[in-house]
C-alpha cells in the first residue's frame, strides 16, 4: 500500500503524452462520426445485488412495479445511499419507472447537482450533451455494463428506459479497472435489466404530443430448465414527429439479456442491443434565429416544401448499432478471482443533408458543382438540388478489460489487468442528386451519385486507434472495515492513425503517432458511526484529440495538444433513518483544455482553450418517504476561470494575437445549478414534479456571447391498478415536460469562436471570418406522454 502511495505522489503532476481512446471523434454534418466512442463507468456495473441460487426454489421476483423501495433510496430514487470513497450521484428503479417510458438516460439524471442536460427532443430517439463541473461529456465516461458507450449524443441506442435498472454518476472520478482514461468530468454508468427467474414479462404502450406513440414489450424465459441461466428479449418501436418545423423521425430497439449465477459468488451475463434509427437532422439556431423564434414564433426547424432545399427529407440521419457486453466474475481457489469483459461495438450508416443547386459551365469563384454528371455520363441540370452526405462505412469499437485479483489477508485486496481497445471509423463524403418527391437518396444508389470528370467525388478518411493499458491496484480496509483505502495506477499506451482520401476517395495523407500516460488514483474513507462518512479522492486523467481532430483544427491552428487534469474531491456524508445528506468540494486543475466548436454548416472542431481552474461543491439531500412525500433537493456551486489568453487571428488575416481571456468565466460553467424533487407514492397513487435552474453561462472562446440562466420543469402522475387476471401490475401515467412552455436555450452545440468581432491583446480587432457565435439547443416545446403498462 505505501509503495502505491508513493507512486501517486511522485507521479501526480502534468503530463505531455497523451492517448487517443477519447471517443471524440469530430463530426462533419450532423452525422455519427466516431459514434462508437470510447466512453466508460464502472466495470462492476453487472454484478448482481445478491448472488441467486440456481435451484427452482428462488425467491420469486416482485411485480407490482414502482412497489418496491430499495432501502438506499430517498427522494423517491432520485437520491441513493453511497459509501464509496469519491462521490456518486446517482437514479434508482423507482424513480425511473415514474419517468416516461421514451426517456434516457441523459433525461433521468438531469436533477442530478453536477449534471446540466441539454436534449433536442422528448421522443427518446435523439440524445443531447452534457456539462459538468465546466466539462461535457467528451471529457465523461460513458459505460453501459463495463462496457463503453456511444457518446451522449447517441446515447439512446444502447439500451430502452425499461431495461435500466439504475443510472450512476460519479463525476470527476473513475476507477482504473474500467476501459476509459477521459473522464475527468467522471463516469455515467447505465446498468441493465437483470433476468428475472420466473417466466413472464411486462409491455408498455405510450402516446403523446407531437403524433408520438411507443409500443414495448418484454419476455422473460424464466429459469431454463436446471441449467440456472434465465433470459430475456424485448422489442420497442418509436414513431414521432419533430417538434420544431417538418419531419418525422422513427426508432426500432431489441435488447437481449442472459445471466448465470453460481452459489459461490461467480456470475456470467451477456447483453446485446440493436437499434435502427431514421430521424430528422434538427437545424441549430444561431442567436438571432432564437430570438426571432421567441419574439414571433417563426420557427427555425425544417421545412415541409420537397423544393426547399431545407425540406427535411433531405436532412435525415439513417443509422443501424449493435452493442454488446459479456462481464464475467470467476471467484477462483485459494482467494483468487478473476473479472474479464469483452465488448463490441458497431455502427453503419449516413446522413444526408443539402448541398447547393447543381450549376453548369465555368465558375471560377467556384467550381465545386460545376460539370456534374450521372453515372452514365448524363448531364445533372443546373438548378438540380444535392445532397452531401456524411456516409460512415463502418464505425466499429472492439476491446476486452481482464483482471485478477487476490485477497493477500483479511485487509488487503490487490489486482492487475489489462486493457486493450481497437476503434476505427471509415467515413466517406460523397455527392448525390436529390430525389424528385424532395428525399435524399442512399449514397450506395447508382442512380443518383454524382460524377466529376469522368470519377465519382468519394473524398474520405479512416481515422482509428488502439489501446493497450494495464493497471494495479490495492484495497485496504481497517479499523473494523470503517477506514477503506482504494490506491492504483495505470499506464496507457496509445497508437492512432488518421488517413485521408482525395476528391476521388485514393489516398491523400497519413498521419500516426504513439503515446503513453500514468494514470495515478488515490482514495481514503473514514465511516464515523452509522451515520457519518468522510472521504478524499485524487485522481489524475488525461484527453487525446480524436484522431480526426487534425482535419478540423484550423479554428486556433494546428493540432491541438492533449489535455490533462489532476483533481482532488473532499466530501461528507450523513444519514439515518429519516433524512440522506452528500456534500463534496472538488478542485480541478486543468491543462491544455479541449474545447468542442460547431460553428454551424456541418462544421464542427476541437481547439485548445488553454489551462482552467475550476472549484466548487455539490450537495444533495432527500428524505425517506413520510405520509407517502420524499422530498428532494440539489446544489452546485462552480467558479470555473480561464488561466490563460487564448490565440486568435487579427482584422488583417495575418496578425496572430490572443483573446484577453485569463481570468474570465470558463465557456459552459455556469456558478450556479439548482435542483428540487418531491414524490408521492400512497394507496396506489404516484406522482413525482422536478425542478431544474442552470445559471448563465458563457458560450464563446472570447467570452462575448452569453445565454441567460433558464428553468425547466417535469411532471409525473400515476396510478396503480390491482391485479387483474393476467395483468399483474396494471399501471397508468402520464408524463409532462416544460409545463410553463418557457423558451429558453438550454445549452450549445459547440461553443463559438467570437459572437463578433472583439479587440485583441495587441489592440487590434479580431478576424470577421474567424467570428462565429454558438449554435444552440432550445427547450422542445410542452410536451405530454400518457403511458399504460402491465407485467404479465
Amino acid at each position: 500500500m505505501s509503495c502505491l502511495v508513493t507512486t501517486f505522489l511522485t507521479t501526480l503532476g502534468p503530463a505531455s503524452r497523451s492517448m487517443a481512446a477519447t471517443g471524440t471523434t469530430i463530426q462533419q454534418g450532423s452525422g455519427h462520426a466516431g459514434h462508437t466512442g470510447s466512453h466508460t463507468t464502472a466495470a462492476k456495473a453487472a454484478a448482481p445485488a445478491k448472488p441467486q441460487s440456481v435451484v427452482a426454489t428462488a425467491t420469486p421476483e416482485v411485480i407490482r412495479v414502482g412497489h418496491s423501495r430499495s432501502a438506499r433510496d430517498g427522494g423517491g430514487g432520485m437520491m441513493r445511499l453511497e459509501t464509496a470513497p469519491h462521490s456518486v450521484q446517482s437514479v434508482g428503479k423507482q424513480y425511473i419507472d415514474m419517468k416516461s417510458p421514451t426517456n434516457t438516460a441523459l433525461d433521468l439524471i438531469k436533477n442530478l447537482p453536477s449534471i446540466s442536460v441539454s436534449t433536442s427532443d422528448t421522443s427518446g430517439i435523439q440524445g443531447g450533451s452534457i456539462i459538468s463541473r465546466s466539462l461535457t461529456d467528451a471529457d465523461m465516461g460513458l459505460l453501459v455494463d463495463g462496457a463503453p458507450a456511444a457518446s451522449a449524443t447517441y446515447l439512446s441506442e444502447d439500451v430502452d428506459s425499461e431495461d435500466l435498472e439504475a443510472v450512476n454518476v460519479t463525476p470527476g472520478s473513475s476507477a482504473i479497472d474500467i476501459p476509459t482514461t477521459s473522464a475527468a468530468a467522471g463516469v455515467i454508468d447505465e446498468r441493465t435489466h437483470t433476468a428475472s427467474h420466473k417466466f413472464g414479462g411486462m409491455m408498455d404502450f405510450s402516446y403523446g404530443t407531437n403524433n408520438m406513440s411507443r409500443e414495448f414489450i418484454r419476455l422473460e424465459s424464466g429459469d431454463i430448465g436446471k441449467t440456472g441461466i434465465r433470459s430475456y428479449f424485448s422489442f420497442s418501436n418509436t414513431h414521432a414527429r419533430s417538434w420544431m418545423g417538418a419531419g418525422i423521425n422513427s426508432r426500432k430497439h431489441i435488447d437481449f439479456g442472459l445471466q448465470k449465477d453460481w452459489q459461490n459468488g461467480s456470475f456470467a451475463k451477456f447483453f446485446i442491443s440493436w437499434s435502427y434509427e431514421d430521424f430528422t437532422i434538427d437545424n441549430y439556431s444561431n442567436a438571432a434565429e432564437f430570438y426571432r423564434y421567441k419574439h414571433t414564433g417563426q420557427g427555425f426547424g425544417r421545412s415541409a416544401d420537397p423544393s426547399s432545399n431545407n425540406y427535411w427529407g433531405n436532412n435525415i440521419d439513417h443509422w443501424n448499432q449493435i452493442f454488446l457486453t459479456a462481464p464475467v466474475h470467476i471467484v477462483l481457489p485459494a482467494r483468487f478471482k478473476f473479472d474479464i469483459t469483452p465488448y463490441f461495438n458497431f455502427g453503419q450508416g449516413w446522413d444526408g443533408s443539402p448541398g447547393r443547386q447543381a450549376t453548369v459551365g465555368t465558375n471560377t469563384a467556384d467550381t465545386t458543382y460545376n460539370n456534374y454528371t450521372y453515372g452514365n455520363g448524363t448531364a445533372v441540370a443546373a438548378g438540380t438540388n444535392l445532397t452531401n452526405y456524411f456516409l460512415e462505412d463502418y464505425a466499429m469499437e472492439v476491446g476486452v478489460t481482464a483482471k485478477l485479483g487476490y485477497d493477500i489477508d483479511r485487509h488487503n485486496h490487490a489486482y492487475v489487468g489489462y486493457w486493450y481497445q481497437n476503434q476505427d471509423y471509415l467515413t466517406h463524403f460523397p455527392v448525390s442528386a436529390q430525389m424528385s418527391n424532395g428525399f435524399n437518396p442512399s449514397p450506395n444508389n447508382s442512380a443518383y451519385q454524382m460524377y466529376q470528370n469522368g470519377q465519382r467525388m468519394f473524398p474520405g478518411n479512416d481515422a482509428g486507434f488502439e489501446v493497450h493499458s494495464i493497471f494495479i491496484g490495492d484495497s485496504a480496509k481497517y479499523l473494523h472495515d470503517r477506514l477503506t483505502i482504494d490506491a492504483g495506477f495505470k499506464y496507457v499506451m496509445t497508437n492512432y492513425w488518421y488517413k485521408s482520401f482525395g476528391t476521388t476517395g485514393t489516398l491523400s495523407g497519413r498521419y500516426g503517432e504513439n503515446n503513453t500516460t500514468p494514470l495515478p488514483h488515490l482514495s481514503i474513507g473514514y465511516t464515523f458511526n452509522n451515520h457519518h462518512q468522510i472521504y478524499v479522492n485524487a485522481e489524475g486523467d488525461f484527453r487525446q484529440p480524436a484522431p480526426s481532430a487534425i482535419a478540423n483544427s484550423g479554428i486556433a491552428g494546428g493540432m491541438p495538444k492533449n489535455q490533462y487534469s489532476i483533481k482532488e474531491e473532499l466530501g461528507y456524508r450523513y444519514h439515518d433513518k429519516y433524512i440522506m445528506f452528500d456534500l463534496s468540494f472538488f478542485n480541478y486543475n486543468i491543462t491544455n483544455r479541449l474545447l468542442s466548436t460547431y460553428i454551424g454548416g456541418g462544421q464542427s472542431g476541437v481547439v485548445n482553450g488553454g489551462n482552467q481552474t475550476a472549484r466548487g461543491f455539490d450537495a444533495m439531500i432527500s428524505s425517506r418517504p413520510f405520509h407517502g412525500f420524499s422530498p428532494y433537493a440539489s446544489v452546485e456551486y462552480l467558479n470555473a476561470r480561464m488561466d490563460s489568453n487564448i490565440a486568435a487571428l487579427a482584422a488583417d488575416g495575418t496578425t496572430k494575437s490572443y483573446f484577453a481571456t485569463a481570468g474570465r468565466q470558463a465557456p459552459q460553467a455556469p456558478h450556479v445549478m439548482a435542483n428540487f424533487g418531491l414524490t408521492y407514492q400512497k394507496y396506489g397513487f404516484f406522482g413525482n414534479a422536478t425542478l431544474h435552474y442552470t445559471g448563465s453561462q458563457s458560450v464563446t472562446l472570447a467570452g462575448d456571447e452569453r445565454i441567460p440562466g433558464y428553468v425547466t420543469d417535469t411532471l409525473s402522475l400515476g396510478y396503480h391498478f390491482k391485479p387483474f387476471m393476467y395483468a399483474k401490475s396494471p399501471t397508468f401515467r402520464l408524463n409532462f415536460t416544460n409545463l410553463t412552455g418557457a423558451i429558453v436555450r438550454t445549452g450549445v452545440r459547440g461553443i463559438g469562436t467570437s459572437g463578433e468581432q472583439v479587440r485583441l491583446m495587441n489592440g487590434m480587432m479580431s478576424s470577421a471570418k474567424a467570428a462565429n457565435g454558438a449554435s444552440f439547443y432550445v427547450e422542445p416545446r410542452f410536451s405530454m406522454t400518457g403511458t399504460i403498462s402491465t407485467s404479465f
